[in-house]
């Protein structure tokens, strides 16, 4: 049914924006002049990474108690009329990317999916995002 994908593909990433202190800032900054990093993206992204590290096992064993899917998880037309006839109703956990195909109707998405809850980012077509408004949290 849903494919699951552990790591983003290039181009399946979200800009995110942050306030720092100029003392921080100034830090990381020559951090990079020194060549220890290539940008300042850089440095954040290893930080992050390496905090995501840190916390690695509390992540595995919430993602695991939660039945969140980690990763990608994506949804076409095929899937969700597979559902419907089976007479399911789906509840989209993800922590990462949920995307739910182009060619996915709003009443589609309405018959099959019950609730969304996407900590990271959830792709659909404008429509389908409307139509599951009050079913994403």
């Amino acid at each position: 049914m849903p494919t699951t994908e552990p790591r983003p593909r290039v181009g399946d990433t979200e800009k995110m924006t942050i306030n720092m202190g100029v003392v921080d800032l100034g830090q990381i900054d020559l951090l990079v002049q020194e060549g220890f990093y290539s940008n300042r993206s850089d440095l954040i992204r290893t930080a992050v990474r390496n905090l995501l590290a840190v916390h690695a096992d509390t992540l595995r064993q919430t993602v695991a108690r939660r039945t969140l899917t980690l990763g990608l998880q994506s949804l076409g037309r095929a899937d969700l009329e597979r559902a419907v006839a089976a007479g399911e109703r789906l509840k989209i956990q993800v922590v990462g990317l949920a995307r739910i195909d182009a060619d996915v109707t709003p009443e589609l998405a309405l018959a099959a999916i019950e609730s969304v809850t996407v900590l990271g980012a959830f792709q659909a077509s404008p429509a389908v995002r409307k139509a599951l408004a009050d079913r994403t949290k």
